[in-house]
Parts: C-alpha cells; sequence; structure tokens
C-alpha cells in the first residue's frame, strides 16, 4: 500500500512537472509576442512622425 501511494506521488508530480513547464513555454512565448509588438510600435510611431513632418503646413 505504501509503495502504491509512493507511485501515485511520482506520478502526481511528473505529470504537475510537465503542466510547469508548458506554462513556462507559454509565457516565453507571450514574453517574445511582447517584445515584438513593441518594436513594431516604436516603428509605427516613428512612421507616423516622419509622416508628419513631412506635410506642408498652413
Amino acid at each position: 500500500m505504501l509503495e502504491e501511494e509512493k507511485i501515485q506521488l511520482g506520478l502526481d508530480v511528473d505529470v504537475q512537472n510537465l503542466e510547469v513547464e508548458k506554462i513556462r513555454k507559454g509565457k516565453n512565448k507571450a514574453k517574445k509576442d511582447l517584445d515584438s509588438l513593441k518594436i513594431d510600435y516604436k516603428k509605427l510611431r516613428l512612421l507616423m512622425r516622419t509622416a508628419r513632418m513631412g506635410k506642408t503646413s498652413k
């Protein structure tokens, strides 16, 4: 009976480790996506600023 519980606990730990790894991978992907969005936003802001400078003032 004790051996059975030990095996069950080992399996529980393995499942939890897999879940943690899955969450970690998702977090890393989200962080990369956020960094990419920040870069795109900075580029867009620069393009908007550049486009406004090219306009003629009235």
